[in-house]
């Protein structure tokens, strides 16, 4: 599902704004910050505001330098890539740098841990440091300049059909120049073989043998291009994508396209030696294990693993067998692991930024998922749909359209699954809410175990999460239109909810149209979810300017024969289960770079400590001496302490210090008078919200909205918002209606929730 933004100008015409916004407004004001002035008061003012104290001046000019040097990080770190295949990289440059960075403590894969692998972690931190500055200044509340209309023409939509999905003219272009920088270095080992290749004292069929040798090696060696970028895209707490206006969620198709192009470099690298070995008569190759060359039989094994993940990646099984995929996916551990004894740690570590962030990622989720989250309270949908309400810190705040992952053991103790938040985080303070619509066979046993026994007393659960943008930008608009297909409307109904509580703090909150398209009337239950459950002052639409229109497709008029009502299941948490935290605390990015930079300081020593005294002394840094394997275990057994050490020091050290100040917070949540005592009650929602949902609600059967027209008429405000969240076919759509409009005023930005 994706989500579209389109702004129509006071003059008539439409510009879909899109970017991803570093510095946008937050849905919401928080606590202890100023109101938001009219958007454009705030863009004649920025400047001024931006600098109205020097405390505030001094860290605008600090993250402005930080993000600079960030940014001349990573120009070097893609720099030095397209300088690696050229010849006289390998023949004068390298030598040149090796000869000056190769110690003792290093050995010669120290040149390229600085040349590859520094830059990236340094930048990592850095985007951590811009990250919490900007967190913790006013800076955000200010709205960005708007962009010049020469750039919007480069986010509208370009392609809305074909294998890469609904494209704009950005990504086509950032696609085609990385597709560039691979036939760059598949040209460049080409003219670096030359000599080998025409060498006059070779005949035809050794000639021909050698090319067919050397292309193999080429594809592996542009493979790994497509490698060292892979995991950046799917490091869920990265502090690098933020910095770039992107999130992990909507970049988990560039983590798609890198994978399936180093896949097939691979699978014909690996096709390739095998044929040429078949040749040659020497098929025993296939079973060699080089001590001190390169290991074959760990790049089979890498390889079969790597195939049998990409095999289950395609859509159609994806979507039919998601556990087939969701279990063949861990197998990335085995692709690593072998993948680098393949190589050797020297070579490996130009693709080692990547791996060592999602790592690190990786065992922060880890240490989370292990503790059971306090379960409050659980509403159940008569259209197989269920929302699951817990109880959470109030000092974790996430932004609309946040996602995290839930685990039910009693369901399945391995599965996680993703779903998008409900709640939002400054009307429900102490509750996170996720809404779970039955359409696979873990979410049917979840609702089958929850409808089956309305007096269940627990039902552990753990999570990972939530993650999402770092800004959102939906205030600043006069009118915001919101499309839904389905259980697309989710994402929505924690922007309906954050725009509840804005309108009851008299804050000024744009006119708010939800058109939704459901299936048959009984997912119209869904609808009574757009408002949070509360015991004590329910929220309403009284000071929210809303309309809902709602179009049943598959029925002509009511159905009479579900009289189901939502209901409610009141659980008593353990003492053992706690509310969903801030896995690093509050200050979690100032936290995370101290987790980075500690690991791998404290890895640079454990290495540099080995490497003398063990690796030394017996291969002088010549690298054909020491067993190539039993290095590369060594430095991954280092980076892998380091990561587990520091992590884990900074996770407990969080977690004693959220424990004293939850020993100062009440979690408790009050419970409906009924269902004091015995711990469970159904209920049907209070008068109240459900007559104010129905005062703001039309229903059409029979009928598919007509996006067009929606635009056309709806989009009449001097800044319009046009959110999309639904099929295939809605989001198309909506793509060509936005890129059929003037090239010069439109440009496109979605959010993908297809993990």
């Amino acid at each position: 599902m994706r989500r579209y933004l389109l702004n129509r100008r006071s003059d008539g015409r439409i510009l879909l704004r899109s970017g991803h916004l570093d510095d946008a407004d937050p849905l919401l004001d928080r606590p202890g910050h100023e109101k938001k002035m009219e958007p454009s008061i705030m863009a004649a003012a920025g400047s001024v505001s931006a600098c109205s104290s020097p405390h505030k001046c001094r860290i605008r000019m600090a993250r402005a330098l930080i993000k600079f040097v960030f940014m001349a990080l990573w120009t070097w770190y893609l720099v030095i890539w397209v300088a690696t295949p050229a010849k006289v990289y390998k023949t004068s440059w390298r030598p040149w740098i090796r000869a000056r960075t190769s110690t003792i403590y290093f050995g010669i894969q120290g040149t390229n841990i600085l040349m590859y692998t520094i830059p990236v972690l340094s930048a990592a931190v850095l985007g951590c440091l811009h990250l919490h500055f900007g967190k913790r200044s006013s800076q955000r509340k200010s709205a960005r300049k708007v962009k010049k209309e020469s750039l919007n023409s480069w986010r509208k939509p370009c392609l809305v059909k074909g294998p890469l999905g609904i494209v704009s003219r950005t990504e086509l272009a950032l696609f085609t120049m990385f597709i560039i920088l691979l036939l760059w270095s598949f040209s460049n080992y080409i003219h670096r073989a030359l000599d080998k290749i025409t060498a006059p004292d070779l005949d035809d069929k050794s000639r021909s043998l050698l090319v067919l040798n050397q292309v193999a090696l080429w594809m592996g060696l542009v493979g790994n291009i497509c490698l060292a970028f892979m995991f950046f895209p799917v490091t869920r707490g990265s502090s690098i994508l933020p910095l770039f206006g992107l999130t992990s969620e909507s970049s988990v198709r560039y983590h798609i396209w890198l994978g399936h192009i180093a896949m097939a470099l691979f699978a014909a690298h690996g096709a390739l030696f095998i044929t040429y070995w078949a040749l040659t008569g020497d098929l025993i190759q296939m079973l060699k294990w080089d001590e001190v060359g390169v290991s074959n039989v760990a790049g089979e094994i890498a390889l079969l693993a790597g195939i049998a993940m990409w095999l289950t990646t395609f859509p159609r099984i994806r979507q039919k067998a998601y556990e087939l995929f969701f279990y063949t996916h861990h197998l990335y551990i085995i692709f690593i692991v072998f993948f680098m004894l393949h190589l050797g740690i020297n070579f490996a570590c130009m693709m080692l930024p990547g791996f060592y962030l999602f790592v690190i990622d990786r065992y922060l989720r880890f240490l989370q998922s292990q503790q059971c989250v306090k379960l409050v309270s659980a509403r159940v949908l008569p259209c197989e749909s269920v929302e699951l309400n817990f109880a959470k810190n109030p000092g974790l705040s996430y932004p609309p359209t946040s996602y995290m992952f839930v685990n039910v053991p009693s369901v399945s103790r391995l599965q996680w699954h993703p779903f998008t938040v409900s709640s939002s985080s400054d009307l429900e303070r102490d509750q996170l809410s996720v809404l779970i619509k039955s359409e696979g066979a873990w979410s049917q046993r979840l609702y089958q175990l929850l409808s089956a026994h309305p007096e269940m007393e627990h039902l552990s659960v753990s999570v990972e999460g939530p993650y999402g943008p770092e800004s959102t930008h939906f205030l600043r608009h006069d009118t915001l239109i919101m499309v839904s297909g389905g259980s697309g409307i989710t994402p929505f109904m924690s922007i309906i909810r954050g725009l509840v509580h804005a309108s009851s703090n008299a804050q000024k909150t744009p006119k708010v149209v939800l058109i939704c398209a459901f299936k048959s009337s009984s997912d119209l239950a869904v609808l009574e979810l757009l408002l949070p459950l509360s015991a004590t002052c329910p929220a309403t639409f009284a000071n929210l300017d809303i309309r809902i229109e709602v179009y049943v497709t598959r029925e002509r008029e009511p159905s009479t024969e579900n009289s189901k009502v939502v209901s409610t299941i009141w659980f008593k948490p353990k003492n053992s289960d706690r509310p969903i935290s801030p896995t690093l605390g509050p200050n979690s990015w100032l936290c995370l770079a101290v987790i980075i930079s500690s690991s791998f300081v404290m890895s640079l020593i454990l290495i540099g400590f080995l490497t003398r005294y063990l690796i030394y002394p017996t291969d002088k840094n010549t690298d054909k001496i020491y067993s190539r394997s039993l290095k590369t275990v060594i430095y991954m057994g280092s980076f892998c302490f380091s990561i587990v050490a520091a992590a884990s020091a900074a996770f407990m050290w969080i977690k004693r210090r959220c424990a004293k100040d939850e020993g100062l917070v009440n979690h408790t949540v009050t419970l409906p008078d009924s269902a004091h005592g015995s711990g469970r009650n159904d209920t049907v929602l209070e008068s109240q919200p459900e007559k104010s949902l129905a005062r703001v609600t039309n229903v059409r059967y029979g009928a598919r909205p007509d996006l067009r027209r929606i635009l056309s008429e709806r989009g009449d405000g001097s800044r319009t918002g046009v959110l999309v969240c639904g099929p295939k076919e809605m989001q198309r759509d909506v793509a060509s209606v936005c890129s059929a409009a003037s090239a010069a005023n439109i440009h496109l930005e979605f959010i993908s929730f297809s993990w």
